[in-house]
């Protein structure tokens, strides 16, 4: 059954991709883990437009699609992603993706399309996201821990 889900992505970066042969092959990998399949090559452009440099590069994929674009002038840079996706979108595969940029801040919302318009979720920040990650995952080892070492 096909799923509606798109993610919208604001991120103030440390490392901005200015290659456009990285990008095209970091696009390539994000498809793959989101399990999806690829219509054809990424399309990527550097812009060298004062007040606009940076990178954009678009992917169309079976029934959804991938939109990246970087300004890389300003400080922090920025990073524009969108994710739309007609199967499963984990988020944290997303984020995954992303963390090479070194992003300093992140704004995102998820957004459900199947049968209307629902913004699911809203977080400002990246730090409160990977402390949020870290509580999780320090629970799941203290799980773990009274679970095997009884």
């Amino acid at each position: 059954m096909l799923k509606h889900n798109h993610i919208i992505i604001r991120a103030e970066i440390k490392k901005p991709p200015k290659d456009i042969r990285f990008v095209r092959k970091w696009i390539k990998k994000f498809v793959r883990a989101i399990d999806m399949k690829m219509l054809g090559q990424p399309n990527s452009h550097y812009v060298y437009d004062k007040g606009n440099r940076g990178l954009t590069c678009l992917a169309i994929l079976s029934t959804s699609h991938i939109a990246l674009h970087t300004w890389d002038e300003v400080s922090p840079a920025l990073m524009q992603l969108d994710v739309y996706s007609c199967s499963d979108l984990d988020k944290k595969i997303v984020f995954k993706q992303i963390e090479q940029f070194e992003p300093k801040e992140i704004n995102y919302v998820t957004i459900d399309r199947e049968k209307d318009i629902k913004i699911d979720k809203l977080v400002a920040s990246w730090e409160k996201y990977n402390e949020t990650r870290n509580k999780i995952k320090k629970k799941e080892e203290q799980v773990l821990l009274d679970t095997y070492c009884k």
